[in-house]
């Protein structure tokens, strides 16, 4: 499942009075969403174009062309960007791709068992998770590692994923017993 557009970052709190804003950039380089021209909003009605970025410890302080003040920089809190795909990079390596192309695929065990969809990529600061629903069962987690999942084929629309050793306690509802 491929998307044309692509989640590079998430404006945060305003800082200051003059208009800029923090921003939470999700790539490698954390300046490089000022480099892609005008970044989309979720529902694709406002474009939004980086005047000026500076890191600042773990986030980037961002000036956008337009916001001035500190009112207009609040309104924009909690704004997701989105950078059109043929904007990026085209990935070299097998080992490289958009989180946004793992959304959507099958989550195996390595015996081929379907254990869900990967539905979510979430960072809650110790590092990224994959997220998997089973149908019917609530999602669970497991860490984006090497040793976590092993091996990623977009084409077949599959991960490979070694879930945590007490994963089948948990959906026979014996955890803790």
């Amino acid at each position: 499942m491929t998307t044309d557009r692509i989640l590079i970052a998430r404006i945060g709190a305003a800082h200051g009075i003059r208009g800029e804003v923090r921003v939470k950039p999700f790539g490698d380089d954390p300046l490089s969403f000022a480099d892609y021209g005008p970044l989309q909003t979720a529902d694709g009605k406002r474009e939004l174009t980086v005047a000026s970025a500076r890191l600042q410890k773990s986030m980037v302080v961002t000036r956008f062309e337009g916001v001035n003040d500190r009112n207009a920089a609040e309104a924009l809190n909690g704004t997701d960007l989105y950078v059109a795909r043929q904007a990026l990079p085209e990935l070299d390596d097998d080992d490289e791709f958009y989180h946004a192309d793992l959304l959507g695929l099958k989550a195996v065990a390595s015996d081929g068992e379907l254990l869900g969809t990967i539905v979510a990529l979430p960072d809650f600061g110790a590092g990224t998770l994959v997220e998997i629903r089973p149908a019917g069962a609530s999602s669970f987690y497991v860490p984006f590692t090497r040793e976590a999942v092993p091996r990623i084929d977009i084409s077949s629309g599959e991960v490979t994923i070694v879930p945590p050793e007490d994963h089948a306690d948990e959906e026979s509802g014996e955890a803790g017993a």
